[in-house]
């Protein structure tokens, strides 16, 4: 598996054995057929991302060691985490019937738009699905391969190994509660951030942070000294992204503003507007949200709702709680100083990044 050098900046080791690795798939699959989809699928995992699961995987494994043996197996989990997150976020696009990502056409999009080129039989859209959805799953068979040959001492990759097995199913479950909310049009504040625990804040910042700690030798009260960090951070990084689906800019964020409005992602943001809201701009929100047609006019005017209704301002400040309990469960955990600094200039850029 190919590493960069200790020299190297995190992110440049982490696309280094995403970059070997994916490559060294791709060459052993010779057939032309297969040759679109692993373009695409390097394309997707290697261009874009900030690469913060990993970066806070590294940093909890330099809480508690110093590195002395080396870090090429935490850096490997590193680049594991990151090819499971492509296979949420592509997967996502296809629930949700995203467009756009990182700025450029969702995977399904890409494999419809092949169809259409080579002018192919059938139908292009379920092609493009399909495709997709195979994407995805084979980043989510990678991720665990690349784990499993981190190369880690065996108790400790058995204690990671857990953690990312549960991280995945939590993933799942909380994908499934998110469509179940929409199909049943409940918009409930407490019944949202149950799908941000499961869906986003345990894979995002909670169980990278606990694999980073698993794969250092961390005992049981050290791998939950990080959940007490990561669980309220988790919540405000998605609480972030909530407002950014709607009120960021696509040029930054690379996604359409249009989309979580149209499928009626039942976020906190949401939950919020709808029921500060009065009866009248409740009906008008209701009558919006929702909507495959809806255009950038009537998202202008959900914004004005969610803003006069307090919804934005309450979210944000429930952004700003999650930031100072994470900066105060971090202050008071016995980790390594410099572990601490990186940890904590980690959690400012998760709430307070504008792409």
């Amino acid at each position: 598996m190919t590493v960069a050098p200790p020299s190297a900046s995190l992110t440049e080791r982490i696309d280094a054995v995403l970059t070997g690795f994916v490559d060294a798939r791709v060459a052993a699959w010779p057939e032309p057929e297969l040759s679109p989809m692993l373009d695409a699928l390097r394309h997707f995992v290697l261009n874009g991302g900030k690469r913060l699961r990993p970066a806070f995987c590294y940093w909890a494994w330099r809480g508690v060691t110093d590195g002395a043996d080396g870090d090429e197996h935490v850096v490997a989990a590193g680049a594991a985490l990151e090819l499971f997150h492509a296979f949420a976020l592509i997967h996502d696009d296809i629930i949700d019937e995203s467009t756009r990502r990182r700025g450029r056409p969702s995977l399904h999009e890409e494999f419809a738009g092949l169809h259409a080129g080579q002018r192919w039989v059938g139908d292009g859209r379920a092609f493009g699905r399909n495709g997709a959805l195979l994407a995805g799953d084979l980043c989510a068979l990678w991720s665990e391969q690349v784990l499993t040959e981190c190369g880690a001492p065996p108790p400790r990759l058995g204690e990671a190994q857990r953690i990312f097995a549960m991280m995945r199913a939590e993933a799942v479950a909380g994908e499934y509660l998110d469509i179940v909310a929409q199909a049943t049009g409940d918009f409930d504040e407490a019944a949202a951030i149950r799908v941000i625990q499961l869906k986003t804040a345990r894979y995002s910042v909670v169980r990278p942070l606990q694999i980073g700690a698993a794969l250092a030798g961390a005992d049981r009260s050290q791998i939950q000294a990080y959940a007490a960090f990561g669980e309220p951070l988790g919540e405000a990084f998605q609480l972030r992204d909530d407002v950014l689906g709607v009120f960021g800019e696509p040029e930054r964020t690379g996604k359409s503003v249009l989309d979580d409005l149209r499928q009626a992602k039942p976020t906190v943001l949401l939950a919020l507007a709808l029921a500060r809201s009065t009866a009248a701009d409740r009906a008008q929100l209701r009558s919006l949200i929702g909507r495959p047609d809806l255009d950038d006019a009537g998202a202008g005017r959900v914004r004005q709702l969610m803003v006069g209704s307090g919804a934005l301002a309450a979210t944000e400040e429930r952004i700003h709680d999650g930031h100072r309990r994470a900066l105060d469960a971090l202050a008071a955990m016995d980790i390594r100083d410099e572990a601490r600094e990186a940890l904590g200039a980690l959690a400012d850029l998760a709430v307070a990044r504008s792409g």
